[in-house]
């Protein structure tokens, strides 16, 4: 057997997929500690990883906690490279055996005992873990319902024993630090569970009548009646700390409550178990406002009917999840992602907006272009809805606002400069996916109540980014552009950014493009002038002889180029250059290769080289991130998809490829080891600074919040595969790598699917299409009837 082949069984045996990809499967809570999955519903979403420890969120309308650390802790609710603790909160049960007094933890923390056999099986629809120790087995199922705030949890308890086994069963589900205010815990009899109350901490009147309908309790109730509990933190763990909490070494728990002492819910059964008997137990646990929200939640789920009725309707709201790609090609681990999980992590983004209620315009409007391919007429909404906040004088803001109420926050509250670029980028998508001209003459109420069509405020956008220059023709950025923490280049009013510049270029020939095709030339004629604008002074002030600078400070500093001895190059200008058509073949040739020289890593290329390691005050708080983390030189996914976009553009397919597999982990143990994420999402991140810091590069963020999934989609579809739309027509002009021999495709595409086979031939001299045994003269399949199935063939040379 070769090395390789031994490396991808090796690999195989820890984690894969199962074998109808629903589902990926890891065998070791150790090997790869942090990874998880993670599900969502209209209301909150969870990650949870393989040892059990779980971070969630839900809205009350903002984001808020349920379960929380056992200090006094930040709204935030995920950062990436989460750090995980004895007391982080989490979803475990311990198990004591009676006779032997041995005890163990499902699905691994806080006992950490090494378990005769371990599965964490992540799919689309619920998260389980499968433990065995002593020849018991666990296995626990955690699912949601499509609307409600709550979890339902499963537990099967089996003997695989020979000889009848006393064992003792306890569900622990802490709740932490819940305020310095109010915080409570007792056994509620009548409700069937422990409840856990407390008070949001305020200090302004007005904040009490915003806070007094909060779901301020947290519960965990049960469908079989407990043989003990206790609802103390403390009483539970005791002096045995949470890895042998002393009440659990005790016959019975205490039956504490908690008063102004952190709460926690802990449930014990004491089960006797016959060889192959099994008994299964069923939770919930969420939050509510009031007792009356708990019994109608259990009424309503707590019961094997319930959590049954809750999974069909959860399989039937993620159906739509379903994307409309499908494919076969000599990478399974490629084809893995493709048809199971990017498409939902798609979905998960523009149907509930990364759960907050102000996101950032520019990941508003890219997350809905993704939308596009799943779901278009969310999009639609969405682009009408951020266009109703277009400020009068064609500027976007810095967020959407999606509820009545909300306000922007955090970031929203720091002026950025790029929001316009993403309209043409996201418009330029749905119509090429739809066809949807009409909605160019949608007239669009402002903030102002002043109407006008979709197309007149794009105009305005453009008109703004053309007239939001200096006199040298460059973009200001303000406090950010794309890159948020890029705070401090032109926090004065003068500084300007190389990458805004070059998008503006590309989002000016964008809207030109799609002015010429519906008729409106004056509009066009107007833009592409002044893209060629844009792009001449970029050439003229912020080309340094092999790649494009990143910008110009306050003080007239240019950075991003060769003098610098941290971040050198970046990789953005070089990216959206190529799309804009700033670079010609000359300058191509030296930024590819200084990308490919400076960049590239085995993870990717990283966003900037070499990282910073100190504070420069005139970039901003990105150079103060950790070296190889995040916007510091971090494979930053989203910026790795802005580059594949880009050379596929130009019809650099071998180097595509190489950016857009290098997304993906695997398929070797060595690269899932050192990554640590199982591969059901795309992260913002893998962590740079390859030649610098080795030890931590290429290690995963294990955050699925990123514009990557979009991107990354869209590339697929239109890059490798080639189907894209244009017009009335499905242009064919796949870019398969040059070591692929074949690849098959099943594209939805308006109302049609089309069934494509790709294959490479000696014989063929250049690329040849045909539909339904018909030869076509030109690569592009028009007058497409909705329901139709097509057979597409396309002949492809050898590389």
């Amino acid at each position: 057997m070769s090395v390789g082949n031994e490396a991808s069984r090796e690999a195989t045996d820890l984690l894969a997929p199962s074998a109808d990809g629903e589902r990926y499967e890891l065998h070791s809570a150790t090997a790869l500690p942090n990874a998880g999955g993670f599900l969502w519903n209209r209301r909150m979403m969870i990650q949870a990883t393989c040892r059990g420890y779980a971070t969630a969120q839900f809205m009350q309308p903002e984001p808020a906690k349920y379960a929380h650390a056992p200090n006094l802790e930040a709204r935030t609710f995920m950062q990436p490279e989460q750090p995980y603790y004895a007391h982080h909160p989490g979803r475990f049960f311990y198990l004591k055996d009676e006779d032997s007094g041995a005890v163990y933890s499902v699905p691994y923390e806080p006992v950490r005992a090494t378990p005769q056999a371990f599965r964490f099986s992540v799919g689309k629809r619920d998260i389980a873990w499968c433990v065995r120790y002593a020849e018991i087995e666990v296995e626990v199922r955690l699912q949601l319902p499509v609307d409600d705030t709550v979890e339902l949890w499963q537990c099967q308890v089996r003997n695989l024993d020979g000889r009848a086994r006393r064992i003792a069963l306890y569900a622990y589900f802490p709740v932490g630090y819940m305020s310095w205010m109010h915080q409570s815990g007792e056994y509620r009899a009548d409700l069937g569970g422990i409840v856990c109350r407390s008070v949001t901490p305020y200090q302004k009147v007005e904040d009490y009548f915003r806070n007094r309908d909060f779901k301020d309790c947290t519960f965990l109730v049960h469908e079989q009646a407990p043989d003990a509990w206790d609802a103390r933190q403390s009483a539970f763990e005791g002096e045995g700390g949470l890895h042998a909490p002393s009440a659990v070494l005790q016959p019975r728990l205490g039956g504490s409550d908690a008063r102004y002492e952190t709460p926690t819910a802990a449930l014990q059964y004491c089960l006797t178990l016959q060889p192959q008997q099994e008994q299964t137990l069923r939770f919930l646990f969420g939050p509510a406002r009031d007792d009356a929200e708990i019994a109608a939640l259990r009424q309503r789920y707590l019961s094997a009917g319930g959590f049954a009725e809750a999974a069909a309707a959860y399989g039937d709201y993620l159906n739509e999840a379903a994307g409309c790609l499908h494919i076969a090609t000599p990478d399974p681990c490629l084809d893995n992602l493709v048809n199971h999980w990017l498409p939902r992590q798609v979905f998960y983004h523009g149907d509930v907006n990364r759960l907050t209620t102000d996101p950032q315009t520019r990941n508003f409007l890219q997350d809905h272009m993704g939308m596009s391919f799943l779901r278009p007429q969310t999009a639609r909404a969405a682009l009408l809805h951020a266009l109703s906040q277009q400020e009068a004088s064609g500027a976007m803001p810095d967020g959407i606002l999606l509820i009545e109420g909300a306000e922007l926050k955090y970031i929203n509250q720091v002026p950025h400069t790029d929001h316009c670029v993403w309209l043409p980028v996201f418009l330029s998508a749905y119509l090429d996916e739809t066809g949807d001209a009409a909605l160019l003459d949608e007239v669009v109420v402002g903030t102002d109540g002043h109407g006008a069509s979709v197309a007149e405020r794009l105009d305005a956008a453009m008109r703004w980014l053309l007239g939001a220059r200096d006199a040298r023709g460059l973009s200001y950025i303000a406090q950010g552009d794309w890159c948020d923490p890029m705070n401090m280049v032109g926090y004065r009013g003068r500084g300007v950014s190389g990458w805004l510049s070059v998008a503006t270029a590309y989002a000016l020939q964008l809207w030109a493009t799609l002015c010429e095709r519906h008729g409106r030339h004056a509009q066009a004629a107007a833009c592409r002038a002044g893209a060629a604008e844009v792009n001449a002074a970029v050439n003229r002030e912020l080309w340094d002889g092999d790649w494009y600078a990143r910008g110009i400070t306050d003080d007239g500093v240019r950075f991003g180029i060769k003098d610098d001895a941290e971040g050198r190059i970046y990789l953005n200008p070089q990216s959206w250059a190529l799309l804009a058509g700033t670079a010609d073949a000359d300058r191509r040739a030296r930024l590819l290769q200084a990308v490919d020289a400076q960049l590239d890593t085995p993870y990717g290329p990283t966003m900037l080289a070499p990282p910073y390691t100190a504070m420069r005050e005139d970039v901003g708080r990105l150079t103060q991130k950790h070296p190889g983390s995040a916007e510091n030189g971090s494979v930053y996914n989203h910026a790795a998809a802005f580059y594949l976009h880009a050379l596929y553009a130009i019809g650099d397919a071998d180097r595509a490829w190489r950016v857009l597999r290098a997304m993906i982990p695997g398929p070797d143990l060595a690269d899932y080891l050192q990554r640590g994420q199982l591969p059901v999402f795309v992260p913002n991140y893998y962590r740079g600074a390859w030649r610098e810091l080795p030890r931590t590069a290429g290690r995963s963020s294990q955050l699925f919040n990123t514009g990557t999934a979009a991107w990354l989609y869209r590339c697929l579809i239109e890059g490798l595969f080639g189907l894209k739309g244009e017009g009335e027509a499905l242009c064919v002009r796949p870019q398969l790598p040059s070591h692929w021999r074949q690849a098959t495709v099943q594209r939805r595409f308006r109302g049609a699917v089309f069934e494509v086979r790709m294959q490479r031939d000696a014989g063929c001299v250049a690329q040849q299409v045909s539909v339904d045994g018909q030869l076509l003269d030109v690569a592009r399949i028009e007058g497409i009837e909705s329901g139709r199935r097509y057979r597409v063939e396309v002949m492809l040379p050898e590389a």
